[in-house]
């Protein structure tokens, strides 16, 4: 079966999948399809939360979506040894001056893997670990052995701060914060039945032979250049904020949106997939929470449309019009001193402190404005009114287009769907205003007192930032 006619079952197939693996749990929709995301990319993910708040569980469901799949679990602590993971020394291998494990039921021979406090383990098990994850090999005895291993996940209680267990750290690609259940979700856990789930079977497994279609039709999903753009401004981003990425985590987030564009049967990345990335990228919850908020401000929205900046565009407008509405019109000469003409100005003379006058000024005229300078004006603001409803036309098509995402997408966050949405609405309802401001704008510029010649001269345009980005 080619990979392209199997793509369209397997979509349908997660879809049911990701609900089997949902039931039954409270508030664990984004972290089962995280992991299960993970998994199908290849990649490991890292639980972190305090205990009693089913990680493990998660662990255990996700090893029965892969078809034939052998499951390892061990929690560790301060005292483990490298053979509660690898398996025990062989004696006879001793005997023959082999340093070999009989590692059968053990790691080395697991599909899917759960680590209990991982960063508990020394530094010879970490070590060990390392190769194990990253290149699915084991070093056993004078050989190196390959492992079945299609994901490990981890859990621990915090981010580790030393430099051994900060390099194991980067080996998971996902690092996933769970918490206790809400308020609304706890009538909801006393609810559920506590009986063991060891022996449902999800008749969807994935084979290994699937697994290797969909790799294959990830390879084979594009980046587009507008999505490549995104990335690279991200990435600018979290150099200025001081949020290190490694190279090696940005081949391995690529591969992330290529997995979850394949299972969707897409064969490009889409900007919205990005919407993943806070958990590949932070660290702990604060600092994914800065990465979500610059994706979900970001994502569909131009900067040069952005309301901070129309904001300033329009306010210059009004600045500029304000100004011309309460400007004069006296009269000066080349010197800069003021003729006082009769038709400008009237005056008494008042007799002073010690006998002297002094001239009161008691009338102005506002300033006329030519034609031309008027029609300048109008042209100014009316090219602003076009770019924002073109804007306007724009952000309505990216909103729809997002709802189609929305609707379709496999592994989106709802909160952040809800963050994103939210955003572009206010965008929207930002566009209106600034469009009836800038209208409001030229019906003041076009109703400026007028000269009744026109002196053809036009006025400096109205400074403000460029709307070319």
């Amino acid at each position: 079966m080619s990979d392209m006619t199997t793509q369209q079952p397997i979509r349908h197939r997660l879809e049911t999948l990701q609900h089997k693996l949902e039931h039954g749990l409270v508030e664990r929709r984004r972290e089962v399809r995280l992991i299960l995301l993970a998994a199908l990319a290849g990649e490991h993910s890292l639980l972190l939360g305090p205990p009693g708040t089913a990680k493990s569980e998660l662990a255990r469901r996700l090893h029965r979506a892969f078809a034939e799949a052998t499951y390892f679990e061990r929690l560790l602590t301060r005292f483990s040894v490298p053979e509660e993971l690898f398996g025990p020394l062989s004696i006879r291998a001793l005997e023959e001056d082999r340093y070999e494990r009989h590692i059968a039921g053990f790691l080395p021979e697991a599909s899917i893997a759960f680590i209990d406090e991982v960063f508990k383990a020394n530094s010879a098990i970490l070590n060990a670990l390392l190769t194990l994850l990253n290149e699915r090999e084991f070093d056993n005895g004078a050989g190196r052995i390959h492992c079945p291993l299609i994901s490990a996940i981890g859990a621990s209680n915090e981010v580790p701060d030393d430099e051994v267990a900060a390099a194991f750290f980067d080996r998971f690609l996902l690092r996933i914060p769970v918490a206790p259940v809400s308020g609304d979700g706890f009538r909801a856990l006393l609810a559920l039945d506590p009986g063991p789930s060891d022996h449902i079977v999800y008749e969807e497994a994935l084979g290994a032979d699937e697994r290797q279609a969909l790799a294959r039709a990830a390879a084979a999903v594009s980046l587009p250049p507008a999505e490549a753009d995104r990335l690279v401004e991200l990435r600018e981003w979290l150099a200025a904020e001081a949020i290190p990425v490694s190279d090696r985590r940005w081949v391995k987030m690529a591969a992330l949106l290529r997995t979850a564009a394949a299972t969707e049967g897409r064969t490009a990345i889409r900007v919205w997939d990005l919407l993943l990335l806070p958990m590949c990228i932070g660290s702990d919850a604060a600092s994914q929470a800065g990465v979500t908020d610059w994706l979900t401000s970001r994502l569909g929205v131009r900067v040069a449309f952005a309301p901070p900046r129309l904001q300033r565009v329009v306010a210059a407008f009004e600045g500029q019009l304000l100004a011309e509405q309460n400007a004069d019109d006296l009269d000066y000469d080349d010197d800069g001193r003021l003729r006082m003409t009769d038709a400008q100005i009237a005056g008494e003379v008042n007799d002073m402190k010690g006998g002297s006058q002094a001239l009161r000024m008691t009338y102005t005229r506002r300033r006329r404005f030519g034609a031309t300078h008027i029609d300048a004006r109008t042209g100014q603001i009316d090219d602003l009114i076009t770019r924002i409803e073109g804007y306007g036309a724009e952000l309505a098509a990216t909103r729809e287009d997002f709802r189609r995402y929305r609707e379709g997408s496999l592994w989106l966050d709802e909160c952040l769907a809800a963050r994103v949405d939210d955003n572009l609405a206010a965008t929207a309802a930002a566009l209106g205003d600034f469009a009836a401001r800038s209208s409001a704008c030229r019906a003041g510029f076009a109703a400026l007192p007028r000269l009744d010649g026109d002196p053809g001269k036009l006025p400096a345009p109205v400074d403000h930032e460029p709307l070319d980005a």
